[in-house]
C-alpha cells in the first residue's frame, strides 16, 4: 500500500516494529527513538501518527476487521505519553474505535484524559512535501475528519501503520494436508461457528488462535484450553468410532487409475503400490462421495448406498408423494 510512504520514509514503521522497538529488548534498550538522515536511532519524536486499519475494512485488500489493532495502538498511545513525554502530540486516526474486551473501554478513557489527540477518519497519504513552515522536516499525515468534515494536514515526526492480520501464505497447503477448509478470507474454516467453533471438518483436528480469525491473547489462550481439552478427550478414549455411511473401493474392479485420491477433500484415499488399488482409510473417510460418483470403473461406492437402496427410497418417496395427490 504504497500511499503511507513504508520503505521510502525511515521514520514510517509497522505496529510489530514499533512494537520490537519500544520493547527493552529491542536495539533501543526500550527507548523509542526515530532515525535522522543516516537512518540511525537518535532522538525522540515530538509528535507521533498512529494509523488504524491499514489493509483492514478495505474492499480493496481485507473487508474484515483484524481486531487487535484498536487496542494495541491505544497501548502506543499509552507508552509514547510515558516513554516520551506528556507533551508529545499523538494522534490517532480511526475508522470506529472497537474497544470490545474487559477494561478495554476504560482503557480509551484514559488515553482521552491522557492528551491523546483521536481523529476519525483514513489517512489518505503520507508524504514529506512541506506546504507551511511548520511542515519542514516532517512527515504530513493527509486525511479527512469526517466528525468536522474537512480535510486535515496533521505533519508527525513518527508514522505507525496498524496493519492487517492475513492468513499465512502456505495455509492452502496445511489445509489440504489435514483436511481443514479455508473461508473467503484465507482463514481456516470451524465446523460451526457456534455448536463447534474448536472444531474442524476433520475428527480430531481442532483450531485454536489465529489461524481461524484475527484475535488476542487472552481469547487465543482460551480457545487453545478448549482445543487441547478435546483432543485429550479424544486421547483418553483410546478408540475411535468409524461412522457407517464411509466410502469404500472394491478391489476386484479398482483399475488402479488414482483418480480418486486427487478428488478426496480429506486425504482418506492412499494407492496400495503392492496390491495395485486404491484403499479408503475408513478413520478419515467422511463419506462425502466425490469418490464414488467420479470413479470410472465404479470401484468406489459409499456403504450403505447401493443401487437397490437408492431406488428404494426413490419409491417409496414417489408412494408418498401419490398418496397426497401430487
Amino acid at each position: 500500500m504504497k500511499p503511507f510512504g513504508y520503505g521510502v520514509y525511515p521514520n514510517v514503521f509497522t505496529a510489530l516494529e514499533f512494537e520490537r522497538l519500544s520493547n527493552a529488548t529491542g536495539p533501543t534498550g526500550g527507548k523509542i527513538l526515530i532515525r535522522d538522515e543516516d537512518g540511525a536511532l537518535t532522538r525522540s519524536p515530538r509528535s507521533v501518527a498512529l494509523l488504524h486499519c491499514i489493509g483492514s475494512r478495505d474492499v480493496n485488500y481485507h473487508e474484515y476487521c483484524s481486531r487487535v489493532c484498536c487496542m494495541y495502538a491505544l497501548k502506543y498511545t499509552h507508552l509514547i505519553k510515558e516513554k516520551v513525554g506528556h507533551d508529545t502530540k499523538v494522534y490517532d486516526f480511526y475508522i470506529d474505535m472497537r474497544c470490545f474486551g474487559k477494561g478495554y473501554e476504560e482503557f480509551y478513557r484514559r488515553c482521552q484524559e491522557e492528551g491523546t489527540i483521536f481523529i476519525r477518519g483514513k489517512v489518505a497519504e503520507i508524504t514529506d512535501q512541506a506546504m507551511r513552515p511548520e511542515e519542514q522536516g516532517k512527515l504530513i499525515a493527509i486525511a479527512e475528519d469526517t466528525l468536522l468534515s474537512r480535510r486535515v494536514r496533521v505533519p508527525v515526526d513518527l508514522v505507525v501503520l496498524s496493519t492487517a492480520i492475513e492468513a499465512r501464505h502456505d495455509a492452502g497447503d496445511v489445509g489440504r494436508l489435514f483436511g481443514v477448509n479455508q473461508g473467503a478470507d484465507g482463514f481456516f474454516l470451524e465446523e460451526h461457528p457456534k455448536l463447534g467453533p474448536l472444531n474442524t471438518a476433520t475428527d480430531g483436528v481442532f483450531l485454536a488462535g489465529c489461524c481461524q480469525k484475527p484475535m488476542d491473547i487472552p481469547d487465543t489462550v482460551s480457545q487453545a484450553s478448549g482445543a487441547a481439552g478435546k483432543a485429550l478427550s479424544l486421547a483418553a478414549l483410546g478408540k475411535v468410532e468409524v461412522p457407517p455411511t464411509i466410502s469404500w473401493i472394491d478391489p476386484d474392479i479398482c483399475i488402479g487409475c488414482q483418480v480418486c485420491i486427487g478428488l478426496c477433500p480429506y486425504g482418506a484415499i492412499e494407492f496400495n503400490e503392492r496390491k495395485g488399488v486404491s484403499e479408503v482409510n475408513p478413520a478419515v473417510c467422511k463419506g462425502c462421495g466425490s469418490c464414488s460418483g467420479f470413479c470410472p470403473s465404479d470401484a468406489a461406492r459409499s456403504r450403505h448406498f447401493k443401487s437397490e437402496q437408492i431406488f428404494a427410497e426413490i419409491d417409496g418417496i414417489m408412494d408418498a408423494i401419490a398418496k397426497v395427490g401430487r
